[in-house]
């Protein structure tokens, strides 16, 4: 209320406060009087009591110096008991502190002789102890925080030794990837020859009635090799190493378990993997010369093999460094790049041996990687690829084989002066004729020395297809099937061939093509000994359902076709050479009476050509002696219709009547065994007809008859008339000149002219008509 705003405030309050301050003042004085006499009391009391405490002062000081004096030595003993007491006190700590850290020190002490021994996984582990259970304790002290920073630095040379470790681990396996796949692919070779051995010995028939000249291999060759492999396997079998005595993989295992540690094992994880993949592409990269030696396929595959067999090992003993999935994914990557890298070798491959020692390596690869659960049907499915290919590789060797026996055959009959010769024949070719076992040596076979010698070619081209057809993991039925195919392809395909190109070859006679002829007769007689043979070998009856035949009959029947036209056409080819060396004189007035030479020599060569021909089948024997006559026949037509010929005298045509009238005898002689009556001769019908026209000048029985199916010159074509008959008015006209002076003359020329005339109307209407 002091600072309000009243008038006089302040007065009034100091006014109350003087007022207040003189009542305080009353009461003090009041409670000072009521006091007053007890404070006199009090010191008087004190003046009384003042020369005792004198006394009293002077007692105590006199007392206290005593104590002093009497205490100066127990002072001085009791500072040493105070020193010694907390010198011990000190001691004590020290020792508890001691205690303390002499247990990290040493713990770091073993963590240094671990780093110094690259015990690095355990090291790890003892950082782990430190950090976790002894550094919390001294964690205050100096030291301990300099080891706690050295640890990180510690880690970092651990990762980067383990990763250093793993480098030279993968470096090394890099390089004996080819000595782990070797050992590898040996033991499952040595697996695979076991089981085939028992599987032979246990009387299963793959391969075991194999036939070389009719005779079976016996069965004590087959117990001899089992011993055999028997033997070489416990040879072997101490020298064949594991994995894990070719690589030390405790790299591996340490680096994994220090990263699990760190707590950084994906960063492991994938660095390994990226390795491996790219040690699996320089792996699968080949060499370009991989294909000119076997060598180069077995470096190729051991190098894989061993690269998935060290992948196989990791997948088993380590956790999670590699998985199921990621093998499976290498492994396919790697399949295709592989197939890839055989197809392009292999297709340069032109030695039948060596495709089949690169199909030997995959069949091995493939066995050897399926023991350790990778998937090879893949590989499989490229066998039969390749078969396909060995069996043309086989087709082209076996096509020079065929030629050089056609080349080195001489197309005779096999001579067998001795029963041994013939038993030796015998052994060769299944040749079964009852007649000629009766007969007395000196005797011939029918064949020539390429049948024996093809029939056993075609057996070892079936062994050597069945070398590529085993251990394909195929049932009998299939490899029954395979060998009749490839079988039938070198029937239909190579031997067909060389047949159709030999018997197209130039020098290549009559004779020979007879010869070959009986051959292809008999080499398709022994097709069903073939398939004997291959029955025998796979042991799959030929009634079954799904059996191939093999095509020989077609085969063998094509060649003879084509034989036997090639016969016709050299048979025609040789009359065309006789018919070239006739010489007739055209303007002949009288005839010799006798028939030309170059004809009787022409007739004597097919005498003689139809001898051999008795050998042929009948059939082919008449075609040829009907189809040299016919051809005989035309050639001697053509020559009288040669345009080149502009005059033919009567003497000239009966001349040439007389080399007919041959032509004739010797049809009708029946050069050929089986032709029905006259059919033979009717080979020269044209020209028989032709000629008795202008041999007895009956032109008005031609001219009124013509076209009647009863006449007597059915045969004469008008125009082939007209032809000679012109040639003959030319040479009338030349050599008689004064003609016109005989009368007999002058009406024979204008009969010629008139015939000629009649002749013309007649093929004119014939060309209006037609």
């Amino acid at each position: 209320s002091v600072y309000d705003d009243q008038p006089n405030a302040h007065k009034k309050f100091m006014e109350k406060l003087d007022g207040c301050i003189r009542n305080h003042d009353k009461e003090i004085e009041k409670m000072c009087n009521f006091h007053h006499q007890g404070f006199v009391d009090a010191i008087t009391e004190l003046l009384k009591v003042r020369t005792d405490a004198e006394k009293l002062k002077v007692q105590v000081t006199d007392t206290n110096q005593r104590f002093q004096d009497a205490g100066k030595e127990m002072i001085i003993q009791t500072e040493d008991i105070i020193r010694c007491r907390i010198q011990q006190r000190n001691i004590t700590t020290v020792v508890e502190k001691l205690q303390l850290c002499l247990p990290v020190l040493e713990m770091y002490s073993k963590l240094r002789e671990q780093m110094s021994a690259k015990r690095y996984y355990s090291a790890l582990k003892t950082m782990e102890q430190l950090e976790k259970v002894y550094f919390p304790r001294v964690s205050q002290y100096r030291f301990c925080q300099l080891m706690i920073e050295n640890l990180p630095k510690l880690r970092e040379d651990i990762k980067e030794i383990s990763m250093s470790d793993l480098k030279d681990f993968l470096e090394s396996i890099r390089k004996h990837s080819d000595k782990i796949g070797e050992t590898a692919m040996k033991q499952a070779q040595q697996q695979k020859i076991f089981s085939v051995a028992l599987q032979k010995q246990n009387n299963v028939k793959f391969g075991k009635n194999m036939y070389i000249n009719n005779d079976r291999i016996p069965e004590e060759r087959k117990e001899i090799v089992l011993k055999h492999v028997l033997e070489e396997e416990d040879e072997n079998e101490e020298e064949v190493l594991s994995v894990q005595d070719l690589v030390d993989f405790s790299p591996v295992y340490r680096c994994l378990h220090i990263y699990s540690v760190l707590g950084d094992e994906e960063t492991f994880e994938n660095y390994y993997r990226k390795q491996r993949k790219k040690q699996a592409r320089l792996v699968l990269q080949p060499q370009s010369s991989m294909h000119e030696t076997v060598d180069g396929y077995r470096r190729y595959f051991t190098q894989i093999v061993g690269f998935f067999v060290v992948e196989d090992h990791i997948l088993h003993v380590t956790q999670g460094l590699v998985t199921r999935a990621y093998t499976d994914e290498l492994w396919n990557m790697a399949l295709s790049k592989i197939i890839a890298v055989l197809r392009a070798h292999s297709s340069y491959c032109t030695d039948p041996d060596l495709v089949l020692e690169l199909k030997n390596l995959i069949v091995i690869f493939a066995d050897t990687l399926q023991g350790y659960g990778f998937p090879v049907n893949r590989l499989f499915d490229l066998l039969f690829e390749i078969r396909d290919q060995y069996n043309e590789i086989l087709l082209k060797k076996w096509a020079g084989v065929f030629r050089d026996i056609f080349e080195e055959d001489n197309y005779s009959p096999i001579p067998a002066i001795s029963e041994e010769e013939y038993k030796i024949v015998i052994s060769k070719f299944p040749f079964q004729d009852p007649d000629l076992e009766k007969q007395s040596f000196p005797k011939k076979f029918p064949m020539s020395q390429s049948v024996p010698h093809i029939y056993i070619q075609v057996k070892e081209f079936i062994y050597a297809s069945l070398k590529f057809s085993e251990s394909l993991h195929r049932s009998s039925t299939e490899i029954d099937d395979m060998l009749r195919k490839s079988t039938n392809l070198l029937l239909t395909r190579t031997l067909s061939s060389c047949l159709l190109n030999l018997i197209k070859k130039p020098h290549i006679g009559l004779t020979e093509l007879v010869q070959i002829i009986i051959n292809t007769t008999h080499l398709e007689q022994a097709c069903k000994y073939l398939e004997d043979f291959i029955t025998n070998i796979t042991n799959i009856s030929q009634e079954t359902v799904h059996t191939t035949r093999l095509y020989g009959l077609s085969t063998f029947k094509d060649a003879r076709h084509a034989a036997e036209g090639e016969i016709y056409t050299k048979l025609n080819q040789k009359i065309d050479e006789f018919v070239q060396l006739a010489d007739y004189d055209w303007t002949l007035s009288e005839p010799d009476g006798r028939a030309s030479g170059y004809l009787m020599d022409l007739i004597n060569f097919l005498r003689s050509i139809f001898q051999v021909f008795t050998h042929l089948p009948g059939k082919v024997a008449q075609t040829a002696c009907m189809s040299a006559c016919q051809h005989l026949s035309t050639s001697l037509m053509q020559m009288l219709l040669d345009s080149e010929l502009k005059q033919i005298s009567m003497g000239a045509v009966q001349q040439f009547n007389l080399d007919v009238i041959q032509c004739e005898l010797f049809a009708s002689s029946e050069p050929v065994p089986g032709f029905q009556g006259d059919t033979l001769q009717l080979a020269f019908i044209d020209l028989r007809q032709l000629l008795d026209l202008f041999m007895v000048w009956d032109w008005s029985t031609y001219l009124a008859d013509y076209g009647q199916p009863a006449s007597k010159y059915l045969r004469v074509n008008p125009n082939t008339a007209l032809t000679l008959l012109e040639k003959m008015k030319d040479t009338s006209k030349k050599n008689n000149i004064f003609a016109q002076f005989r009368k007999n003359d002058r009406d024979k020329q204008k009969l010629i002219e008139t015939v000629v005339k009649q002749l013309r109307s007649l093929v004119n209407g014939m060309s209006q008509h037609t």
